[in-house]
Parts: C-alpha cells; sequence; structure tokens
C-alpha cells in the first residue's frame, strides 16, 4: 500500500495546499512545518507556472508572486529534501504538465522518488493522456494523482479504476477559489467512485469555512483547501505560519468531527 493511502487510514484527511516560493521558500517551510503540527495528514505542494488554467485568481497570483521572486524547480527539490530530514507525512507535487516536460519527464519522476514525494497532481492533464506519464510514475513508485470533475459523467467509473493514491474530487465547475456554496451532489460521483475503487476520495475547490471542511468530509475520505490558505499568506506574508497553522488546526478538528458523525448531511447544497 502506498504511503498516500496508509494517510487517509488514520480517519478522515485534511490536506493543505501550498504554493512553494510564496513568497521565498523560508516561509513556505514555515508553513509545511506549522501544517504538519497543526494536524494536516498530507501536503500538497504547488510547483508555480507561468499559466496555472486550474486556478483562480488567488493562487494564480501566488504563482506569479513566487515566479517574480526567481523560484526554479531545482530549488523546489532541494527544499523537499532538506524538508524531508524530519517532515514524514506524505507530499505531493502540484504543478502542470509543461513544468514536468520542460524538465525532463524522466528525471522530473525520479527526482520525486528520491526525494519522497509521494503522487502527482497534474491538473492539465486529460485521463486519455496519461500514458506520457503513468509509465515513469509507477517505476519510480510515484502515484499519478486521478482528478473527477462533475462533468467527468460517464468516465467516473473508468477513471476510478485506475486511478493511484487519492482520487481528487473537484466538487464545483470552475477554477479554485473560495466559495460560499458548493451546490454539486458530490455524494452521487461518491457513490459511482465507490462502486469502482477502493481508493480514497478527497474534494477540492471551494472549501474555506469548518462548516465546508465537515460536510465535504462526510461525504468523502478527505478535504483538500487550498486558496483559503493562500489568502492568508497573500494577508500576513512572511508572517503567516502562525495564522495559517491556527486556520488548519480548526480545518482538521472539523473533519474530524465528520468522522466522528457519520450522519453528517451529503447531498448538495453544502
Amino acid at each position: 500500500m502506498s504511503k498516500i493511502k496508509e494517510a487517509f487510514r488514520k480517519g478522515k484527511a485534511f490536506i493543505p495546499f501550498i504554493t512553494c516560493g510564496d513568497p521565498d521558500l523560508e516561509t513556505t517551510a514555515a508553513l509545511v512545518r506549522a501544517a504538519v503540527a497543526n494536524g494536516a495528514d498530507l501536503i500538497e505542494l504547488g510547483i508555480p507556472f507561468s499559466d496555472p488554467t486550474a486556478e483562480g485568481p488567488v493562487i494564480q497570483a501566488a504563482n506569479i508572486r513566487a515566479l517574480s521572486g526567481g523560484i526554479k524547480t531545482d530549488q523546489i527539490f532541494e527544499f523537499v529534501r532538506d524538508m524531508r530530514r524530519d517532515i514524514t507525512v506524505p507530499m505531493v507535487f502540484m504543478t502542470y504538465a509543461n513544468v514536468v516536460f520542460s524538465y525532463g519527464a524522466a528525471g522530473f519522476i525520479s527526482t520525486c522518488r528520491e526525494l519522497g514525494i509521494d503522487g502527482l497532481i497534474l491538473p492539465d492533464l486529460p485521463f486519455e493522456e496519461k500514458g506520457e506519464f503513468l509509465p515513469l510514475c509507477r517505476e519510480q513508485g510515484v502515484d499519478l494523482i486521478s482528478m473527477i470533475a462533475p462533468t467527468s459523467e460517464d468516465r467516473i467509473g473508468m477513471i476510478a479504476r485506475e486511478a493511484e493514491g487519492f482520487i481528487y474530487l473537484v466538487s464545483s465547475l470552475g477554477v479554485t477559489g473560495v466559495r460560499s456554496r458548493i451546490t454539486t451532489d458530490l455524494s452521487a460521483i461518491v457513490q459511482v467512485i465507490r462502486e469502482n475503487t477502493s481508493v480514497p476520495v478527497a474534494v477540492g475547490f471551494g472549501i474555506s469555512t469548518p462548516d465546508q471542511a465537515k460536510k465535504m468530509a462526510a461525504v468523502a475520505d478527505g478535504v483538500i483547501v487550498g486558496s483559503a490558505i493562500i489568502k492568508l499568506m497573500e494577508q500576513y506574508g512572511k508572517e503567516s505560519a502562525e495564522p495559517v497553522g491556527a486556520y488548519i488546526k480548526s480545518m482538521k478538528e472539523a473533519v474530524s468531527q465528520a468522522a466522528a458523525h457519520p450522519d453528517l448531511p451529503a447531498g448538495p447544497d453544502v
């Protein structure tokens, strides 16, 4: 069993997303440590890209800030190498296919294995084209994380059957960003996923409050939060570790409550 699946075996998982190098890697390191100290079960690290098509304005701005600061992929690799001296929770990279192609897919993925990166999320990689990366990922023991969206429809079962690590279930149409309400009937999508695989399901896109996190965790196996964390980073800059840590603690507590109360509402209109 992969290290990612083991993280979900502890109960409902909380997964924070952090853009590497925003505003600098020293701050990123402090954020990762704060996330782990406050209950994060898995860390999603964003490698900045100039055209992050899946991201809304908040995470796009974080990418621009990091790139403007001169962040490079090799610097992020060295950052993870340093983190792995004492951080043992699973980590995955979220980036775009062009970043991997530009670096060299074989070298990029083998370096992920060397550093202890457990999975790779490429939101612009269509399911039908994952053959470009899947053999390399399997050779290196790096899970290529599948994404399922409300528009996946008849493809949900097919994607689920071939999924590894965990399934990233996109809560809403559009790009990442805080949403006041999530109206997708995620329980119906999760039911189809569960009929086709035992791979854990984590819901992301738009989740920002403990109440939303609790309700999403009642539907799925985990919750991913990015934009709300990046907004705190934008607000507090190099001093963001403490407020982000407190926020993550509140979200993890909410997710854990869902694990203890599986009778919470699981339908739309969250």
